[in-house]
């Protein structure tokens, strides 16, 4: 049974309200509305009552204040919450990371939580999702923007605001309450618009330009599933930001980019003045651009109001230059921790990934499955326990020391392939790419999303623990973290307690959970 919407969620709903830009310093509430951002009308949850939803946007150095609002009533979904902040650090706020029984107990509805955190030396190009179950597949995910009034890039580009954020999503005709083992998106959605094949021809997205500007793109993968492989036609496309992290420019005609990764690109609008497709195609399943699904605009300014001539699906320019990872190099030094050789690390840990069908479908590292626990990890360790071993779920938990290089290995060839990996809490060097058999360590890229690739490769990474908490690494693929395709390193175990001290709210959490009606829940 559904309960009827409140009257703020009926008015967003038929109004087609614009996605704001907000922040640092927000109230943002989680609503349910029936949307068709392709043409096909579903249940959704979403941020601000769009999707995406609003922009987040702060300076660097700022502190975040974001009152999250649960105001969820559709019971053919989850009714409970909470947000992560992907890609920020939460140095010394674990409690505010959002990652539900790692950190924090679920946001139950009509209840609020005020994320508090700040946001030090990061800026960049992020985004914000639940962090509960498959909800953010329902649509509550959204951008966030951390400016740099000095970026050191700022010569290269002459605009740079929401206008060029651009959000490639995956979009479901069926609730993640439902959702079958073997998932198909329905459709590509560019900033929220899209087609799916043999659905209506509705409106697409149209990023805006001017003849003999140069445009810093914010590409933000907030897709559930699929890598997208992203280009523009006619344009090549300058990488100088890869996850939050200054890279040394690089042009390609095309880049991949998987759930959660971001990147900045500068886009010099230096072609003839008339329309171009933008193209999003993803991975999985296999598509093509049928119906004009995939795509988007770009428009010169003067150009007519009109889609780019041709066909999309058939006249599909040749890219000679596509985005390779090893080709990618931060702007600035940044030594990999550890010692320059394979095994060259303090803590080394081998994460051997497989798949059973028994007792039910599920993702195994190392054999374990994660299992959300009843108490979050960080209360475990709040409430006394200093051990690792000793933290819930068994198997799934790896205690790094303070002060220590890290190099976690794991070899590709689980089904459902490539999974792109995401660490909360830090940023790591990846040492080895997907695709590549050699190491680096003078200078590799640093992220904090990386595929592990396809079967034969080793992707490896390094990172230094001085963030101490409990961290998620798991697959960004949200139905497969639904399937326990995570870890959780506990880091700093003894410290915690002195270092994270949570908020009066924030302790209020698991008991207003531990009281929800469990029969309002799914």
């Amino acid at each position: 049974m559904i309960r009827l919407f409140s009257l703020a969620v009926i008015v967003a709903t038929l109004s087609g309200i614009v996605s704001a830009v907000i922040g640092p310093f927000a109230v943002l509430p989680i609503v349910n509305a029936i949307i068709a951002p392709d043409g096909h009308s579903r249940h959704a949850t979403l941020a601000g009552g769009t999707f995406p939803g609003p922009l987040i946007t702060g300076n660097k150095g700022d502190h975040f204040k974001i009152k999250v609002t649960n105001e969820l009533v559709d019971q053919s979904m989850d009714l409970v919450t909470s947000i992560h902040w992907h890609g920020l650090f939460q140095k010394d706020t674990n409690y505010a990371d959002g990652a539900a029984f790692v950190t924090q107990c679920p946001i139950v509805p009509f209840e609020s939580f005020l994320y508090q955190f700040n946001t030090e030396e990061q800026a960049g190009t992020y985004w914000y999702h639940s962090h509960f179950q498959a909800q953010y597949c329902d649509g509550l995910r959204g951008p966030l923007v951390i400016y740099d009034p000095n970026d050191p890039h700022l010569g290269l580009y002459d605009v740079d605001d929401e206008s060029t954020v651009i959000t490639l999503a995956d979009w479901y005709h069926y609730v993640s309450t439902v959702a079958p083992l073997i998932t198909e998106p329905d459709s590509t959605l560019i900033n929220g618009k899209g087609r799916y094949k043999g659905g209506p021809p509705t409106a697409f997205e149209v990023v805006n330009v001017v003849h003999g500007e140069r445009y810093r793109l914010r590409l933000v993968s907030i897709s559930c599933e699929p890598a997208y492989k992203f280009s523009v036609d006619r344009h090549s496309l300058t990488i100088i930001e890869v996850d939050g992290i200054n890279v040394k420019p690089l042009e390609v005609d095309s880049l991949q980019i998987f759930a959660g990764q971001r990147y900045s690109v500068v886009l010099n609008a230096n072609q003839p003045i008339k329309n171009y497709w933008i193209r999003a195609l993803p991975n999985y399943p296999v598509q093509d651009y049928s119906n004009y699904t995939n795509v988007a605009i770009l428009r010169y300014s003067s150009a007519p109001i009109s889609s780019p001539q041709g066909d999309p699906n058939k006249d599909v320019p040749q890219r000679n230059n596509p985005l390779k990872e090893t080709n990618l190099h931060p702007l600035d030094p940044n030594p990999v921790p550890g010692k320059p050789f394979p095994g060259g690390a303090d803590i080394t840990i081998n994460l051997d990934v497989g798949f059973t069908l028994a007792p039910e479908p599920a993702y195994l590292v190392n054999n374990a499955t994660f299992t959300s626990p009843s108490i979050p990890v960080l209360l475990q360790i709040l409430s006394g326990k200093r051990n690792a071993s000793d933290l819930l779920p068994k198997g799934t938990i790896y205690g790094l020391e303070a002060g220590k290089s890290v190099e976690i290995s794991i070899p590709a060839g689980a089904p459902g392939g490539p999974h792109p990996m995401h660490l909360h809490g830090h940023s790591f060097h990846v040492v080895r790419s997907a695709g590549n058999s050699t190491y680096n360590f003078d200078n590799p890229i640093i992220r904090d999303v990386v595929s592990i690739g396809d079967p034969g490769d080793n992707v490896t990474i390094r990172f230094f623990t001085d963030n101490p908490g409990p961290w998620f690494l798991h697959c960004h693929i949200d139905w497969h973290l639904e399937r326990g395709f995570a870890v959780v390193f506990a880091e700093d175990v003894p410290d915690v307690a002195s270092q994270v001290k949570p908020t009066v709210d924030w302790g209020l959490l698991c008991p207003a959970y531990n009281q929800f009606n469990p029969k309002e829940e799914n």
